[in-house]
This record gives structure tokens, C-alpha cells and sequence, in this order.
């Protein structure tokens, strides 16, 4: 399993990268990040950014 940090305002997430299903677009440059079979958590950063961080994670 390959571990993707992402930062939110409220505190860190370590996801799962294969568990991403969806990125969308969010208020105050947030981004939605939708998990296979769970509820969405919002991250700071643009879609652009966190896919970078996907990606490369």
C-alpha cells in the first residue's frame, strides 16, 4: 500500500492512493477528495496540487 500525505486545515491525513476516487474542486482553494467506499475529506490545496501529490506519492 502507498501512503499519500495530505494536509487539511484541520489536520493531516495519511490515504491510501489506490483508495482516491475522485478529486473535485472546493471552496478557499480546498479540494474534495473522494474515498472508494467512504465519505470525502477536504484538503488545502488546488485539484492541480493535490494530483501532483497523488501522483508522485
Amino acid at each position: 500500500m502507498k501512503f499519500i500525505l495530505l494536509k487539511s486545515r484541520g489536520g493531516d491525513y495519511l490515504v491510501v492512493a489506490a483508495n482516491i476516487a475522485y478529486l473535485r474542486a472546493d471552496e478557499n482553494g480546498q479540494t474534495k477528495v473522494g474515498l472508494v467506499g467512504g465519505d470525502s475529506l477536504l484538503v488545502v490545496g488546488s485539484m492541480e496540487e493535490v494530483a501532483e501529490k497523488v501522483l508522485a506519492g
